[in-house]
């Protein structure tokens, strides 16, 4: 078994790093993103060496990730977990923040000298105005290294967030190699949509206001072998 998070994403692509690992919709935008294991692994590479390099953050840190289930929170989040940081659950002190530009303003609740901004855009376009008091996650990550090798340990935040990963992969019968289709409207948590996956050796195609009449296309396209809705 993993010892933390960061290993539990790199042994999740471990087999095959090419292969479409998730892939991300938006039925309301038309917004369809495909990222192989390698893609999303440099995207996390490059957030944990932002919150080291440059913050100088490691595992007594914490973060506060204010945003909504997407491919790019998958990097933040992963990201955050690969440096060691814990993810806060709730407001109050914390050392780094990201947020949806829509979410800024929940921002007030919770203490950071360091704040980052993300649009969300689906081919993830620098913000075009920068809200006060952030940075542009998109332009300040994108200066980083492709590569993190550090992986320190997680302590027993970690080890406990990876226990309750498996047990929910088995919960929602999870299955080593299944392809799932996720209703992340009706599965919000990271917990189901991101780690019990992972966790399990599944990939993911995650639906953001998914349109019905289109499940059973998106299902044999995806080769889909099972739905959490």
């Amino acid at each position: 078994m993993a010892d933390n998070i960061a290993r539990v994403f790199a042994d999740a692509i471990a087999t095959d790093p090419n292969r479409p690992l998730l892939t991300w919709y938006d039925d309301a935008t038309g917004e369809r993103t495909e990222l192989s294991g390698a893609t999303l692994a440099n995207w996390v590479a490059k957030t944990a060496n932002l919150l080291v390099d440059e913050l100088a953050l490691g595992p007594d840190a914490t973060a506060a990730v204010l945003l909504p289930p997407h491919w790019q929170s998958a990097a933040v989040l992963l990201g955050c977990w690969s440096a060691g940081l814990t993810v806060a659950d709730r407001p109050g002190e914390v050392d780094v923040l990201f947020a949806a530009t829509d979410r800024t303003a929940e921002a007030d609740a919770w203490s950071a000298g360091d704040r980052y901004a993300l649009a969300l855009h689906p081919f993830a376009l620098p913000l075009r105005e920068v809200p006060a008091g952030f940075a542009d996650y998109v332009t300040e990550v994108r200066a980083h290294g492709d590569h993190f090798g550090a992986y320190p340990p997680g302590g027993p935040d970690h080890a406990a967030l990876r226990d309750r990963a498996t047990t929910r992969a088995a919960e929602l019968g999870i299955s080593p190699g299944d392809r799932l289709l996720v209703d992340v409207d009706r599965h919000p948590d990271p917990l189901d949509w991101l780690l019990a996956p992972l966790s399990a050796g599944a990939t993911l195609v995650l639906c953001a206001h998914p349109d019905p009449a289109r499940l059973a296309d998106r299902q044999s396209t995806e080769r889909a072998t099972r739905t959490i809705a």
